[in-house]
């Protein structure tokens, strides 16, 4: 794939459904943080792209479903490399403005950047 070609995101996919415990990890996350939504997503400069899901709210997120990825923190992260939590929206100087809590409606979020070597 050249710098230009588009991203190729079935194989992200097919990569996050061939790990046998990632069901598993989303299970861990949701218990430990008391959070009803956990996702492996893709994140590019354009897309912001579901991979895997643990879905409790009914947000109606799927694998191989996208999100405009401006909208999201994720698109900062992926500049930044570092990892956002925040504990109450309302209590968070750095997000209690921030447009994404306000589009999507949540309280808390956690988010942990993946970067892969290529």
């Amino acid at each position: 794939m050249t710098p230009d070609s588009p991203h190729d995101f079935q194989v992200d996919l097919d990569a996050i459904a061939a790990l046998p415990g990632i069901a598993a990890i989303l299970e861990v996350v949701c218990r430990t943080t008391g959070m009803g939504f956990a996702a492996v997503a893709r994140v590019t400069d354009d897309r912001w792209v579901c991979c895997a899901v643990k879905d409790d709210i009914a947000f109606g997120m799927v694998p191989g479903g996208d999100l405009k990825v401006q909208t999201t923190i994720c698109d900062e992260i992926r500049d930044s490399g570092e990892r956002v939590v925040i504990d109450h929206v309302s209590q968070d100087s750095n997000f209690c403005n921030h447009h994404s809590p306000a589009m999507y409606g949540f309280q808390s979020y956690t988010s942990q950047p993946i970067v892969m070597p290529d």
